[in-house]
């Protein structure tokens, strides 16, 4: 980065999956245990970026989100490549990993997740505002690129061959790990009732019983799939 380094401020505002300069997004939970440990978290993170200029002109925005779990929290960074997130790294992290340590020790961190944007919106909300997030992350037996990427278009075959689609989803964008082992959507919904009342209709998952779906949920190398909804707590972004 270049000239005067810029202030970092907080921001209400979603991130933009979509914006086509992020190249690098990566996503990393933490496991803090409760849920007056979260509200803590969220507020040393929030601290220990504030008092720091803003790290990189290659970091667009750093996002934090509260499980409702009461225990973990989701980090979601959008870069715009990952040599500019190795440089600092090693150069000025540690400092804020430091400072976040001092005032909530024992954070559980259950590492960091590269992946790549592949599909998925709409990039306009409508005027919604996501009230829930829901993060359904797939892991395969294996690395297979080609998997990955077939996998996501039959989601997409089986959203539009739907003949009730639940009512309340936003927008889902999927993503590809870098190692060719992970699926992660990343999902916005009205309200976490409104997910809730997804999974609770017929079929398996918020589609509904079709062949489609079928196909979807018993694809070959499929290892797991794991749902966990959260909510957007401290946006991070230049000033």
């Amino acid at each position: 980065m270049t000239g005067t380094p810029r202030a970092t401020r907080r921001t209400d505002a979603h991130p933009d999956l979509a914006d086509p300069r992020v190249g690098a997004p990566f996503f990393s939970t933490w496991r803090v245990g409760t849920p007056q440990r979260q509200r803590q978290a969220v507020e040393a993170v929030a601290a220990a970026w504030e008092r720091r200029p803003w790290p990189s002109g290659d970091l667009l925005s750093y996002h934090l989100y509260t499980g409702h779990d009461g225990s973990t929290l989701l980090h979601y960074s959008q870069w715009a490549s990952e040599a500019a997130y190795e440089a600092f790294r090693r150069t000025l992290r540690q400092e804020r990993v430091d400072e976040i340590d001092t005032v909530v020790p024992d954070i559980e961190r259950l590492g960091l997740g590269r992946f790549r944007r592949y599909r998925g919106g709409p990039a306009d909300r409508g005027g919604r505002v996501p009230r829930c997030i829901v993060i359904v992350d797939v892991e395969f037996e294996g690395p297979d690129a080609d998997r990955q990427r077939a996998w996501v278009d039959a989601v997409f075959e089986a959203l539009a061959d739907d003949p009730q689609p639940k009512p309340g989803g936003i927008g889902a964008h999927f993503h590809l790990s870098t190692d060719g082992r992970r699926v992660l959507n990343y999902a916005e919904w009205e309200s976490a009732q409104a997910h809730i009342d997804a999974l609770a209709a017929d079929g398996d998952g918020v589609g509904s019983p079709t062949e489609r779906w079928r196909r979807v949920q018993t694809w070959p190398g499929l290892k797991s799939s794991t749902v966990s909804r959260y909510d957007h707590a401290l946006g991070l972004v230049p000033h």
